[in-house]
């Protein structure tokens, strides 16, 4: 519990529960609920796209003006009821020229051309719905790109309502920038000063993300790794020169996991329910993933399981070089995802012809938390990863990661040491095949010949904890931090 009580808006794009494309909606979900519990007053907004149901929302009375700039003032609905699984307030921006749209950000023609306009309205509307709700916050907590103008917005164009509030920017994947026609500016509505090279000009366009770095009182990611990460040339994606001269407001906190949903211990979507000092059940589980699959049923097979986007961030291309090879080992495989098409027919075509190889192209979160719990290994060897949450879950049923060695992945995973009797995975630093290869091998070679070093790794995991108090603790260090340097 923290010693102040803070208001809180926390403004995303996306909130698990409603609306999910990755792991921001998890932490827009999962982060508010935990600082709630240690009695701060928070509030979540997201826009209402028209997946979600306003039969299952209140309507608030009155409409929300937005101003934007040279478009003038638009009129927006406000929904509002709970998060699930708690007593905490969502409100929903409802705008149906922005989003009443069939994708959150883009279609099958791609990424929304409006979509400055449609984030910029957002934005503001948010910060409008807190003088309509009379909730004066003390920190404002924007998310990626999507909200980034929200910290200059409070010291600008609202300023008068937030003189005294502190922003904070969490950067979840610093690839999405949102980059934009220089004529934005005007919708904006903070000034043409800020149209420079230390603000929101780059390459003479409009780079949201940036300007939210410069003016954000304190800038966050999720890991800590990511944090150092993206002040490097590899992982920066042409901002790390711009973060370095902001690093001094820059800290990582990783993310926190939902053990009441991800626990095979209470999980009821799984065969069998087990705990590290009692693993039976967890060979039911795997059972039960072979005959879902059709793989042969066999105790004594290595089984490795996949889920996520084919997209190459998750090294889906490494995978895609190296599977053969792995197939040729005793080793049985599972996926499950989508994405990429060429990766899709690509694994398609090897479900077909490999006996022990079986893909499910497309997400089912019941099928997720069943690879989780009735596989030996994940395999997760991204690019980069921010944080990722699927090694975390994967530690809890006792399914060793093997991984890459970045972000959120080189944080929470420690490699295998018989010598010591120590790890908890299996982790590579290279983004080449041979590395990915022979660490694969590495993990299904444990698996037989140092089978009782394998298990005690497995209880060791299933003992860690990585939850979202311990997180919500480190942003109260960071909105301290923030409020101080705004109030003094």
């Amino acid at each position: 519990m923290s010693d102040k009580k803070l208001n809180i808006l926390f403004a995303a794009s996306e909130v698990a529960g409603f609306a999910k494309t990755g792991g921001l909606a998890d932490v827009a979900a999962a982060l508010p609920k935990a600082l709630k519990a240690r009695g701060h007053n928070v509030i979540v907004v997201m826009p209402r796209y028209y997946k979600i149901d306003p039969a299952k929302l209140t309507k608030l009375p009155a409409p929300l003006g937005v101003p934007m700039g040279i478009m003038g003032e638009f009129w927006a609905g406000v929904y509002t009821t709970k998060l699930p699984g708690s007593d905490l307030d969502i409100y929903f921006i409802d705008y149906e020229e922005y989003f009443g749209r069939s994708g959150l950000y883009e279609d099958e023609r791609g990424a929304y051309s409006d979509n400055d306009n449609r984030f910029i309205f957002f934005s503001k509307a948010a910060l409008q719905l807190c003088n309509y709700l009379h909730f004066t916050p003390d920190i404002i907590h924007a998310n990626d790109w999507h909200t980034a103008a929200m910290p200059l917005l409070a010291q600008t164009r609202f300023v008068h309502d937030f003189r005294y509030a502190a922003s904070v920017l969490t950067i979840h994947n610093l690839q999405h920038q949102g980059n934009f026609y220089k004529g934005v500016m005007d919708v904006l509505e903070v000034g043409w000063e800020h149209f420079n090279s230390h603000e929101f000009e780059s390459h003479d366009r409009v780079n949201l993300l940036k300007g939210g770095i410069s003016h954000a009182d304190a800038i966050t990611t999720v890991s800590h790794k990511y944090a150092d990460e993206i002040q490097t040339h590899e992982f920066g994606f042409g901002l790390e020169n711009h973060i370095q001269a902001h690093a001094y407001r820059l800290y990582g906190i990783l993310n926190g996991v939902d053990y009441d949903e991800w626990s095979p211990a209470k999980d009821e979507l799984i065969a069998k329910k087990y705990d590290f000092d009692s693993l039976e059940g967890k060979l039911e589980c795997k059972r039960a993933l072979q005959k879902h699959f059709g793989l042969e049923v066999r105790d004594d097979v290595a089984l490795i399981g996949f889920v996520g986007r084919f997209a190459e961030q998750k090294g889906i291309g490494l995978i895609a070089g190296v599977i053969r090879g792995i197939l040729d080992l005793n080793v049985q495989v599972v996926m499950l995802g989508t994405g990429e098409k060429w990766a899709e027919n690509l694994f398609g075509a090897l479900s077909h012809e490999r006996k022990n190889f079986a893909l499910h192209v497309g997400y089912s979160d019941a099928l997720a938390h069943q690879i989780e719990a009735g596989s030996d290994m994940f395999l997760m060897p991204s690019l980069f990863e921010p944080c990722g949450l699927n090694q975390i879950y994967s530690l809890r049923y006792g399914t060793l990661p093997i991984v890459r060695a970045t972000g959120g992945l080189d944080d929470t995973i420690e490699n295998f040491d018989k010598e010591n009797n120590s790890g908890n995975g299996f982790k590579f630093y290279d983004a080449t095949l041979e590395a990915l290869y022979y660490t694969v091998r590495w993990a299904i070679e444990s698996y037989y010949d140092e089978k009782e070093s394998f298990i005690a790794m497995q209880k060791r995991a299933m003992q860690q904890h990585f939850s979202w108090d311990d997180a919500a603790s480190g942003y109260e260090a960071v909105y301290a931090k923030a409020l101080e340097r705004r109030r003094g």
